[in-house]
């Protein structure tokens, strides 16, 4: 990467556009925008504007750099935007977001039907993919009501729930006993990846 060049034009030739390449772990301090040293680390933050031959327009860069200041080791993070008005806490925020997002594209895909369906018409397509991205954010409020720590316990708690319900209405209708909550609790457990821990 590259700074914008900021020198003469010579009069001949095409114009030059790039300046000097990019040392980041030497930027210069008029980037400098935030500095913290915590732990014996110490984090800066730096914005600048660059130039890349791999990208036709200029790049909004974030840089985060880290020493450790007992044993001398650094290291740096490059994000980046094409978005030139975008400051640098909101890049690293966006940033902070991409793995949420990827694990909602996992989830829709391997649990909800997104990578399953076979319609092909746009507004078909839209629903079918609103369906289960809609899905996704419908399941993560259950967690907590259901005690389940994942999706696939969340299905199994579900599963068993309906197999309660099909099971009493086979059985005689003076069988009120077995209405109870701590034989539901544990049977709705039942193929649950992790333990669910029922009060006695």
């Amino acid at each position: 990467m590259f700074l914008p060049w900021d020198g003469n034009y010579s009069g001949r030739g095409a114009p030059r556009k790039y300046g000097l390449k990019i040392n980041f772990r030497a930027i210069s301090e008029k980037y400098l925008k935030s500095e913290i040293t915590e732990n014996d680390i110490l984090t800066r933050y730096f914005q600048l504007e660059v130039l890349s031959k791999s990208f036709a327009s200029p790049l909004n860069i974030a840089v985060i750099y880290k020493k450790n200041l007992l044993t001398g080791k650094e290291g740096h993070v490059i994000l980046f935007s094409t978005d030139l008005s975008l400051d640098w806490e909101s890049i690293l925020e966006y940033y902070s977001l991409r793995f949420q997002i990827e694990f909602n594209f996992r989830d829709a895909k391997q649990f909800w039907g997104l990578e399953d369906f076979m319609v092909i018409k746009q507004i078909c397509v839209t629903n079918a993919a609103n369906l289960a991205f809609f899905m996704v954010n419908f399941s993560q409020s259950l967690l907590p009501i259901s005690n389940a720590v994942s999706i696939n316990d969340l299905k199994s708690h579900y599963h068993g729930l309906r197999y309660i319900e099909e099971i009493l209405k086979l059985l005689p209708k003076n069988t009120d006993l077995i209405k109870n909550h701590r034989i539901i609790e544990q049977v709705s457990a039942l193929g649950r990846i992790h333990d669910l821990k029922i009060p006695a």
